[in-house]
């Protein structure tokens, strides 16, 4: 099958969507699929009010059009609700060509931690952009039901995945050399450092050892001031990110508003427990089981994560493969009943290329 995929997120972003997005379509790929990709990186730009690093493509309109229709796809998905989002979506139904499209973030809770706009708005602009989606993909059970009790439709339930030879399990934890020696236990916090993360519970906690952030955002600035006793590494490597994972004894996530959370995923194949609180994300990755701690009490669960085994948390991770998340992402999609030309004929978008698609490793910022 060819399956083009239109996506506001693509590298040289750095941020959980594009990190499962390159490899979903690897996966697609090996699986024997055609995978074309539209992104930002076609079209002339803007920087993203507020978030370095992220542009968005500027009046794609003509350009995207033009792409969409010389790719001739079996089937189309809209990946994110961003400028690229609204025009793939504006001229599949003046086309009259199903899609299906997927809720990766809660912007609403962004717009409003942020900006102070109030959520039933950002609930209301989504429900317009996905209503004439054939299927709305969601990462977890907790999002699909709050997304159906605010009046979406079509929902699929999708999973993500991790990359499990990437990032491998360590026991006992290794020393970060670029940190030096650390007072242990090491906590750890990977993520995008900006209002929506509450990433002030994790630093204000009164815990001993050693505290690590890795990442970038609008809030570092301020953070690295008020905390100053804080190792703060800033983006890395993907390849660099997963040494970190594994120096660490316990992994932070103090974020409430999460759709799905891979960076826990990521720790937890390297044998780092979890400590989270009980809400939407941390509740489907971390699970009921053995791979960390779930409180209200955000210090409680700092505690009891500790006494997790780490191949216990790795032993959950590995339930999250991505053969079956692509596995379930083709059977979500609608397939378009249109003839198609003969190959020969096509004039495709050039991505997914070498170098979209490379096994160059990024880093990842949630």
């Amino acid at each position: 099958m060819k399956i083009l995929i239109v996506t506001d997120a693509w590298q040289p972003q750095v941020n959980s969507v594009v990190t499962t997005l390159v490899e979903l379509a690897r996966q697609l790929q090996a699986g024997g699929h055609e995978v074309v990709v539209i992104h930002p990186g076609q079209f002339r730009t803007r920087p993203c009010p507020g978030h370095a690093g992220i542009d968005i493509a500027w009046f794609p309109g003509r350009r995207l059009r033009q792409l969409m229709d010389a790719a001739e796809p079996d089937a189309i998905h809209i990946a994110t609700e961003g400028a690229l989002g609204w025009a793939a979506r504006r001229h599949c139904l003046r086309r009259k060509l199903a899609f299906t499209t997927a809720f990766h973030t809660k912007f609403p809770e962004i717009l409003h931690a942020a900006l102070g706009v109030p959520v039933s708005w950002g609930y209301a602009l989504l429900r317009r952009f996905h209503r004439p989606s054939s299927g709305v993909m969601v990462p977890t059970q907790g999002v699909l039901d709050m997304l159906k009790s605010r009046g979406f439709r079509q929902l699929r339930a999708w999973t993500q995945g991790v990359d499990t030879h990437l990032f491998s399990l360590t026991d006992p934890p290794t020393a970060y050399a670029p940190l030096g020696p650390l007072a242990h236990p090491v906590s750890l916090y990977v993520g995008r450092i900006s209002h929506e993360k509450n990433l002030d519970a994790f630093l204000r906690m009164d815990v001993p050892g050693s505290k690590v952030v890795c990442g970038v955002g609008p809030l570092a600035s301020a953070l690295r001031h008020r905390y100053p006793n804080v190792h703060w590494l800033g983006l890395l490597p993907r390849h660099e990110l997963a040494r970190v994972y594994a120096a660490a004894d316990v992994f932070v996530f103090p974020c409430r508003s999460e759709t799905f959370g891979l960076v826990m995923l990521e720790a937890m194949a390297c044998g780092v427990p979890v400590a989270a609180y009980p809400v939407d994300g941390p509740l489907q990755v971390v699970g009921e089981g053995r791979a960390g701690a779930l409180r209200e009490d955000l210090r409680e669960a700092w505690r009891e994560a500790l006494k997790v085994k780490r191949h216990e948390a790795r032993d959950r991770a590995l339930l999250f493969g991505w053969s079956r998340a692509a596995t379930l992402f083709v059977s979500h999609l609608s397939v378009l009943s249109r003839p198609r030309r003969p190959r020969s004929a096509m004039r495709v978008a050039k991505d997914v290329d070498g170098a979209a698609l490379s096994h160059k490793r990024h880093p990842i910022v949630e």
